[in-house]
């Protein structure tokens, strides 16, 4: 009798075999425009905002988010450990180790969500506003709308965790799919809610949609139509041999995310002690929050992209076609910025105008910013596709000494020395915020090209 043939892989190995552009272009695209699509429901909360309330709401909807993502990339540490484990053993075409995988990062992330993230952020959200130097009135519009995000922001967490599972998995195109279907409930909901009520409105209508998504994610998963398969019959009972796993890989880019996150509130407190603070923070919020998330939330794509593409061929014992990933998704990202920048420099007034930003001071400042930030686009591409690459392949302690480096150390040292020196003007912070983008950027270009990534081992 002939042997049995063995099963078909549900993952996809064009990942790991054949030509590498497409292979990486059939990751990227859909990452990317999911990502777009994730700016744009925040682009449109503060569109909306700006022109139905005024430029303080931008204002508080901006210092909310960065305020938020403290917590939020520390609880998506956990998912940077999922994603490490879910692409090296779905390179190595292991589906029961996948499924056990995910279902154990979905139990730990529940209990953090309700244990810690809910109460700590409702309690703690007042003393976050004012230690950034938010203006009173834009603490007055901030709070609500942040302790509804805090205790709201389950589907959102949830969301996140499940599209990395099936990214890293191979599958991009589901979470796609499921990140336009959150962002058109989102618009829906933002133009029923925020004219009646404003910042409230826009933080009611982000957690419905983002609610609603993950529960039929969550389903789709458990239905078998999945390339990640869970059942009713996987024990609630923690596995602490996994979780352990997560947060040996994950722990290292949730403190990355937390450092990075608070030199960005600390750049914050920087911007609200300047002359025209209210107008400089509204400005900020918009071009550096919401306009260069043109470049940011394209390059986040394309590093899930990398992670993807470097963890899985290493899985498969092809580190150099892993080299090679990284490097075909930096230059989309390259384009992109050049595209974008190019915008930024030669159409700045309109791009603000869209934001309902015509205040003078709000647009001088803002077309002030963008001029920078069409130069950092180009490093924060590099910085964001070599960093999926270091960290897909498990090498997740490096971008957190980077980042270190390059987004707390420089930008925020530059701003200390000269704020003792004389009182700072807004070209002083943007200057600050661009070596920062410098030195990451090269850094983690150079730090992958070492290879020390290829001996790392996941058991």
């Amino acid at each position: 009798m002939a042997d049995a043939s063995p099963p078909p892989s549900r993952f996809d190995r064009s990942l790991v075999d054949g030509p590498i552009l497409p292979a990486v272009w059939k990751l990227a695209w859909p990452t990317m425009l999911q990502n777009l699509f994730a700016g744009l429901q925040g682009v449109v909360d503060h569109v909306m905002v700006g022109n139905m309330v005024g430029y303080t709401a931008n204002a508080a909807i901006g210092v909310s988010w960065q305020l938020l993502l403290v917590v939020v990339v520390f609880m998506a540490s956990l998912f940077t450990g999922q994603a490490v484990l879910v692409a090296r053993f779905a390179g190595a075409g292991d589906s029961d180790k996948v499924n056990r995988v995910v279902y154990q990062a979905f139990i730990t992330a529940m209990a953090m969500f309700l244990f810690v993230m809910a109460p700590l952020g409702y309690v703690s959200a007042p003393w976050l506003l004012t230690l950034i130097n938010a203006a009173p009135e834009v603490q007055a519009e901030a709070l609500p709308f942040l302790r509804i995000m805090f205790t709201g922001s389950i589907g959102m967490m949830l969301f996140f965790m499940l599209s990395a599972a099936l990214r890293a998995a191979g599958d991009a195109q589901t979470p796609m799919r499921l990140g336009v279907t959150m962002t058109v409930l989102n618009l829906v909901f933002n133009l029923v809610l925020i004219p009646p009520f404003g910042t409230v409105g826009a933080a009611i209508g982000t957690v419905s949609a983002s609610g609603l998504v993950a529960a039929f994610a969550l389903w789709h998963l458990f239905s078998g139509k999945s390339v990640i398969h869970l059942t009713r019959s996987m024990r609630l009972k923690p596995d602490f041999a996994i979780i352990r796993s997560l947060f040996r890989f994950g722990l290292p880019t949730g403190v990355q995310g937390i450092a990075m996150n608070l030199g960005g509130v600390m750049l914050l407190r920087f911007i609200g002690s300047l002359e025209q603070s209210a107008a400089a923070q509204a400005a900020y919020a918009i071009a550096y929050s919401e306009l260069f998330s043109m470049i940011t939330w394209t390059s986040v794509g394309l590093m899930g992209a990398s992670a993807t593409i470097a963890g899985q061929n290493l899985g498969a014992g092809k580190p150099d076609r892993a080299v090679q990933g990284v490097w075909v998704a930096a230059r989309i990202g390259l384009a992109v910025a050049a595209v974008v920048g190019l915008m930024f420099v030669t159409i700045p007034q309109v791009l603000l105008a869209a934001f309902g930003a015509t205040e003078p001071a709000v647009a001088v400042i803002g077309t002030g910013l963008l001029q920078y930030l069409a130069v950092s686009g180009f490093f924060v591409t590099v910085a964001l596709t070599f960093t999926g690459g270091l960290q897909g392949t498990g090498d997740t302690k490096s971008p957190l000494y980077i980042t270190l480096v390059s987004q707390v150390a420089i930008p925020i040292g530059l701003c200390s020395v000269l704020q003792a020196m004389r009182p700072l003007v807004p070209s002083d912070i943007w200057t600050a915020i661009l070596l920062g983008h410098i030195t990451r950027g090269t850094l983690s270009a150079l730090r992958f090209y070492q290879g020390k990534w290829r001996s790392i081992v996941v058991e």
